[in-house]
């Protein structure tokens, strides 16, 4: 595995939760995998809603759910969809993530045929406003 790949933990996490998702209305799964500081992945799947406003993603899921479990330190995030190039993160995830990832920690970017993008927030959200600066 070169160093730029994602953990196969992770990408194998966030496959997996494309089978679990939601998504009566879009029919568009999206699953993700975050490992906290001790190693523990979280998962996260998109939960859909016919209020489309109430639908949250699986990042947020991820991030929430690890959140909820008491971890505030972030070590990788793998977001995957049924796409034909890597799925990249809507706005509303983005700006979660400014919050609470620094702004170096390791994104990856995966489809199901197993194309991947190692990008970063702060290149998913260049001069993004975290409140904290």
């Amino acid at each position: 595995m070169s160093p730029n790949s994602a953990p196969e933990k992770l990408i194998n996490t966030a496959l997996m939760a494309l089978d679990e998702t939601y998504t009566p209305y879009s029919n568009f799964p999206v699953g993700a995998a975050l490992q906290v500081a001790d190693g523990r992945v979280f998962k996260g799947i998109n939960i859909e809603n016919v209020s489309f406003g109430l639908t949250n993603c699986a990042e947020r899921t991820a991030i929430f759910s690890a959140m909820a479990a008491g971890y505030r330190q972030f070590e990788g995030l793998v977001i995957a969809g049924r796409t034909k190039a890597p799925i990249a993160p809507c706005g509303a995830c983005r700006q979660v993530m400014v919050e609470f990832f620094g702004p170096d920690m390791p994104i990856w970017l995966i489809n199901d045929s197993g194309k991947e993008i190692k990008t970063n927030i702060a290149s998913l959200m260049p001069g993004s406003f975290n409140g904290l600066d």
